[in-house]
């Protein structure tokens, strides 16, 4: 199993992105996938889920309204649309997967496959 986040980069406060998360090697509509974020020198923290079959979907309370996930299965891809974007949301991020829902939705030790990080940079 493979994930490839994408879609980061430089943004002004206020703009919006659509990052990615292509997945190999999987059915991905039988994985939970959830977005995580690291700020410099902060701890790795949720943002986003969606839950396999049921499709539920999850965000960081301080999150809803502004960053929205989705899923195609067709194109094994999970996305995240962020809006209204602050200096804040400035972090790496993740994408994992989970092989069945997660009983807890941010925590880690729940997630098998990783990938590597995409860099959001909110400029004020």
């Amino acid at each position: 199993v493979q994930l490839q986040a994408s879609g980061g980069g430089l943004v002004q406060a206020g703009g919006s992105l659509r990052l990615s998360c292509a997945a190999s090697g999987v059915t991905l509509d039988r994985y939970a996938i959830t977005w995580f974020r690291q700020a410099p020198g902060k701890e790795r923290e949720g943002v986003s889920s969606i839950y396999a079959s049921n499709g539920n979907t999850y965000y960081a309370d301080a999150l809803k309204g502004r960053f929205t996930i989705s899923r195609d299965n067709l194109k094994k891809t999970v996305y995240l649309i962020m809006t209204a974007l602050e200096s804040q949301d400035t972090a790496v991020y993740y994408c994992a997967a989970a092989r069945r829902n997660p009983r807890l939705v941010w925590n880690e030790y729940e997630y098998h496959y990783w990938g590597r990080g995409t860099q959001v940079t909110v400029s004020s």
